[in-house]
């Protein structure tokens, strides 16, 4: 009985301490060494999720661009600067700037682009080509023949 009433008081107990780690509220991100109060019902507007608020007042922000190659109407799968999956027209550019927290300056930031497949000048199906450029200067293509999985690239 003893045994019984010592676990069911563990359960509850941790329980009750469970029910406190899940709070939907949004945290105020320091910035600056300052609170910022965020608004409580922030929605998503399609442009993807925003890159996080620089940690302890230094991020490093970089300008991307993302191309795909090519002619007619393809699928395009992008990240890093928001990100989507859906039909584009080509040529198709997106660009945007990613900022950079301490920590991702450490481990990296992934950026990507996979384009789907165009016909190709001898009538054959190929991944388009992709580009990517960080601060203006290439740092990933692909032609979408020697190399079909698109582009992507690590931040630091």
């Amino acid at each position: 009985m003893r045994r019984t009433i010592t676990a069911v008081t563990l359960c509850a107990g941790a329980a009750l301490l469970l029910t406190g780690c899940g709070s939907t509220e949004p945290k105020p991100a320091p910035e600056g060494g300052k609170q910022q109060p965020q608004p409580a019902a922030s929605k998503d507007q399609g442009q993807g999720p925003a890159p996080a608020p620089p940690a302890g007042g230094g991020g490093a922000k970089h300008e991307v661009t993302l191309e795909v190659g090519g002619t007619g109407r393809t699928a395009v799968m992008y990240s890093g600067i928001g990100s989507g999956f859906e039909q584009q027209t080509l040529p198709w550019t997106k660009s945007g700037t990613a900022e950079l927290t301490a920590a991702e300056q450490k481990v990296g930031y992934l950026v990507s682009v996979v384009p789907g497949t165009i016909t190709g000048a001898d009538g054959k199906l190929r991944q388009a080509p992709c580009t990517i450029k960080v601060d203006g200067k290439v740092v990933a293509e692909s032609d979408g023949v020697t190399n079909a999985k698109g582009c992507s690239y690590m931040i630091k």
